[in-house]
């Protein structure tokens, strides 16, 4: 399937058009309509190879918002039409301890990311959000609810859950205190997340603009 998208050719130019083919849609997969996707510093950490291993043309981009646009036979938590995010991982070995214990991050054989990642399906390079479609597998995309801004909704599939997970690990409430070091794109996210949380909030910065 013919795809629009940017990508970086090399680690200097700037992004531009590019095209290509995304998979067919196999039994277990979600064909996704691309509506909105964030940019995270990660996305320009790869696109300049200041991680020292992209491989070129680079299409970024992994916080996904898009509309459902055909499902596999395979698949019935997602009908066509529905609002769904994907973050920034769409595989993994799904067999191995971490996978198991749904710690498919720490998969043990290669998480396969978003972007910039071996694609078992294709036998070459995942390519990003930044691009009109993904088709990605059921276990890897997410439901949003349709009552939500949904350009808004897109920074949560890196830059909330990075937040959220820890402030949930530590069970933060009502009469906490959290310090948010930095008000960028997580710390705002921090802030909010924990002040949603009941906690009382401090904000460490060296920017007298964001006091």
């Amino acid at each position: 399937m013919k795809t629009n998208a940017y990508a970086a050719q090399n680690a200097t130019t700037p992004l531009a058009p590019f095209s290509f083919e995304r998979r067919e849609l196999g039994e277990h997969d979600v064909q996704i309509e691309i509506l909105y996707c964030g940019v995270c510093h990660s996305d320009l950490h790869t696109v300049r190879s200041e991680w020292s291993s992209t491989t070129y043309p680079c299409v970024p981009g992994h916080e996904i918002v898009g509309r459902v646009k055909n499902v596999g036979a395979k698949v019935n938590k997602f009908r066509e039409g529905d609002t769904v995010g994907v973050g920034c991982m769409v595989d993994s070995c799904r067999t191995c301890a971490n996978c198991k214990d749904n710690l498919e991050q720490f998969c043990e054989k290669g998480t396969i990311f978003t972007y910039n990642s071996p694609d078992k399906h294709t036998g070459g390079i995942t390519y990003g959000g930044y691009s009109e479609s993904i088709v990605v597998d059921k276990e890897f995309v997410l439901k949003i609810p349709k009552n939500l801004d949904l350009a808004a909704t897109a920074p949560l599939l890196c830059a909330g859950i990075t937040t959220y997970s820890p402030l949930r690990y530590h069970n933060v409430s009502k009469g906490q205190k959290v310090g948010v070091v930095g008000l960028g794109g997580l710390g705002h996210m921090g802030v909010k997340l924990a002040k949603a949380l009941g906690a009382h909030v401090v904000v460490f910065t060296t920017s007298p603009g964001k006091g």
